[in-house]
């Protein structure tokens, strides 16, 4: 992972496992990412159950592995073409980009891109974001009495820290009702 979409506590845990893969297993990661150019899959999910399957290898070690082994050949960076594949719909990037908008004004923010959701942190993940239908859904680190509109989360794949959820329609719902959850979130991180 790019250390840019990353912040310095998560960059610290990469750091950790990375480390610990040489001591814990006696290869580094090298010769970790060797071993997974042997494997005969070709698809990302079906090679981290051989590595684990085969060589023993955690999820998180297994997917180090894989991105060392297997760098994207695309000219976008991995973070680029989540992005890209993730915000197809163009009222669905407007709202993506009124809310970036909004979170760029809070100091040390750092976005993380994922495959599902885009998501903001500065020590811990306070909000995130994914398409939904009528709309995109708006993740926050805030108890659900802490502004209207906020819902309990659904199976959203994103953080448990984010406790609550406000449905954006459009560009005009991140208003500053919007922007003052987002700061009582990043507040919480």
């Amino acid at each position: 992972m790019p250390t840019g979409a990353l912040s310095p506590r998560q960059q610290q845990w990469f750091a950790a496992i990375r480390e610990g893969l040489a001591a814990e297993t006696g290869r580094t990661l090298d010769e970790w990412a060797e071993i997974a150019r042997t494997c005969p899959e070709t698809r990302h999910r079906a090679r981290l159950t051989w590595l684990k399957t085969h060589h023993g290898l955690g999820q998180n070690r297994a997917s180090i592995v894989l991105a060392a082994a297997f760098p994207p050949d695309d000219a976008r960076s991995p973070t680029e073409a989540n992005e890209q594949a993730l915000w197809k719909d163009a009222a669905g990037r407007a709202i993506l980009a009124a809310v970036r908008a909004r979170v760029e004004t809070l100091p040390e923010v750092v976005t993380g891109q994922r495959k599902g959701f885009t998501a903001w942190s500065r020590a811990f993940q306070f909000a995130a974001l994914r398409p939904a239908r009528g709309g995109v859904r708006l993740g926050l680190a805030v108890p659900l009495d802490a502004g209207p509109g906020l819902v309990a989360p659904a199976r959203e794949g994103w953080s448990e820290r984010l406790t609550a959820v406000r449905v954006l329609a459009g560009p005009e719902d991140v208003d500053d009702g919007v922007a003052a959850l987002l700061q009582a979130a990043w507040a919480r991180s």
